[in-house]
């Protein structure tokens, strides 16, 4: 059933980033681009949906935080509040690829569909970003373990 629950929200999430055109670097780009506000060249219309994104997460959020979830035991609320510097770097490297391409990761996987070569290409690339991040973090997360064998006193 959690597949199915899954499964919907990412077809609402499809849709609802297809009728907003969020999958179209173009009308991105043309958001993003505050410097043509004076030319009227400006597409303030994305911002519309996220303040309507954001409505509905706040209403979201206030009827699902005294509820237990249905398909869970309990909540996965995140913990971390900190702006750490790992928060920093991503949010920088995220709004770059974002704002140099015009595609998230969201419409990016969407627009694979649309077997654009570089939507393919920069799916590969944030899939090989992801697991660079996903092996580097593995690597300083893990316990540091020594290369040779420690020597230990012998009884005797």
């Amino acid at each position: 059933m959690r597949s199915a629950a899954s499964l919907l929200c990412g077809f609402i999430f499809g849709w609802g980033l297809f009728l907003s055109g969020m999958i179209r670097p173009d009308k991105v780009l043309n958001f993003l681009d505050v410097l043509a506000i004076p030319s009227g060249g400006w597409d303030p219309s994305l911002a519309v949906v996220m303040a309507a994104a954001l409505v509905v997460t706040f209403f979201g959020y206030r009827f699902a935080r005294p509820r237990t979830p249905l398909f869970e035991t309990t909540n996965q609320w995140p913990t971390q509040t900190a702006i750490d510097r790992p928060l920093v770097v991503g949010s920088v490297l995220f709004g770059v690829g974002w704002g140099l391409v015009g595609l998230c990761p969201g419409p990016a996987i969407e627009n694979l569909a649309s077997l654009s070569t570089p939507v393919i290409v920069f799916v590969i690339a944030m899939a090989i970003g992801t697991l660079a991040h996903d092996v580097g973090y593995a690597r300083g997360a893990a316990p540091a373990t020594p290369l040779l064998a420690q020597a230990k006193p012998v009884d005797g």
